[in-house]
């Protein structure tokens, strides 16, 4: 003799068993296939419940939410909350360190020209050295800036396109400064200016008023050039940068969207990369000739 499991068939009398888990009793059915499904199994539909499989299904069918430009729907802005805490981290060992860590990783032309491109990133991340009276505020206002703007560009982005936004304008700012600059700088002020870029192309292609935004760069630019010490090429370098990876992100069809816009990252990235490994750092170069002499090159 033989013992057969109990019949799963409607009207059988025998007693149902969850399709899932045979041991487990149940009266209750799949609104979908019929199937028996235990507490476990049981998922919430507009009327009674489904099965796990109908459910997953289903699911297949909904278009899942977007950003704006493109991107995976943002909820809690997880890069820029991110990005803060690696820049108040990297003050944080700037003031245990001190100024031989911030020499170690600044954004020094000579430096980069000798084969330390990490230096291209890293300047972007520390702010002025502890012992400077302007140290306090410049990281406060650099992080006031992100906190203010990068949910807003993170919502509408996707967490992938603002990183690559923030990290792009960074990368520009310090490109600018190799290139243009006497002397070493830090400070994430290229990416934050790059944000700013960012939500005047932004404000333009959904049809807001930018003036507010156009105000903002404007009293920065200003402020740029009146105040001595400051990096105009690493402010500049980065807003233009961070403008037309915006643009990328903005204005790519529909169509083929995440692949125009992730190409056109690229082709910005190569075009940074080719001007620091083919381009000297010109004004390094002519204080360098200046003051010593003729440029080993």
């Amino acid at each position: 003799m033989t013992t057969q499991p109990p019949s799963m068939e409607p009207g059988s009398a025998a007693v149902p068993t969850c399709y899932r888990h045979p041991e487990r009793e149940t009266y209750v059915r799949c609104q979908r296939c019929d199937k028996p499904i235990c507490p476990d199994c049981m998922q919430d539909a507009a009327v009674g419940f489904q099965c796990v499989e109908c459910v997953r299904e289903g699911n297949k069918g909904v278009r899942q939410a977007r950003a704006q430009f493109g991107g995976g729907h943002v909820t809690v802005p997880r890069v820029t909350w991110a990005l803060l805490a690696v820049n108040v981290l990297a003050y944080a060992a700037e003031l245990v360190l001190g100024g031989e860590f911030v020499n170690r990783f600044s954004t020094s032309p000579g430096a980069i020209y000798g084969g330390e491109f990490w230096r291209l990133i890293t300047g972007a991340f520390l702010h002025s050295r502890p012992t400077s009276a302007f140290a306090i505020t410049h990281i406060l206002f650099n992080m006031w800036a992100l906190w203010v703007i990068g949910p807003e560009l993170e919502r509408r982005l996707g967490h992938a396109r603002f990183a690559a936004l923030y990290l792009t304008a960074a990368l520009g700012g310090s490109v600018a400064v190799y290139l243009f600059s006497a002397y070493s700088a830090v400070g994430a002020s290229g990416a934050i200016y790059g944000l700013f870029g960012a939500m005047f192309v932004m404000a333009r292609r959904l049809g807001y008023d930018a003036r507010g935004v156009v105000w903002l760069i404007g009293i920065n630019v200003f402020v740029t050039f009146v105040i001595p010490g400051i990096s105009w090429q690493g402010h500049l370098g980065g807003l233009v940068v961070g403008a037309l990876v915006a643009v990328i992100f903005a204005y790519a069809p529909e169509r083929n969207r995440s692949v125009i816009q992730w190409a056109g990252v690229a082709a910005v990235l190569l075009v940074l990369v080719l001007t620091v490994y083919l381009a000297d750092p010109y004004a390094f170069v002519a204080e360098w000739e200046r003051q010593i002499g003729p440029f080993p090159r």
